[in-house]
C-alpha cells in the first residue's frame, strides 16, 4: 500500500546562510523569513541574559 504524501511526517524547515534562494517560492521564502526572525528573538533574549550576567559579575568584583 502506498503512504499518501499527507501522512507522511512534514520536513522541519531549516535555512542555511548563504543558501541558493532561487528555487525557493515565494511561501517558502516568508517561511523562512518568519523562522529567522523568530530565531533573531531568541538571540536577542540570550544575549541580554549573558549581558545582566557579565554586568552583575562586574558590579561583584569592583566591590
Amino acid at each position: 500500500m502506498p503512504i499518501e504524501d499527507d501522512d507522511r511526517p512534514k520536513k522541519k524547515i531549516s535555512h542555511e546562510l548563504g543558501q541558493d534562494l532561487s528555487l525557493l517560492s515565494v511561501e517558502e521564502l516568508d517561511d523562512r523569513i518568519a523562522l529567522l526572525r523568530e530565531e533573531i528573538v531568541r538571540l536577542e533574549a540570550a544575549l541580554g541574559k549573558k549581558k545582566a550576567s557579565r554586568d552583575a559579575a562586574n558590579q561583584f568584583f569592583k566591590s
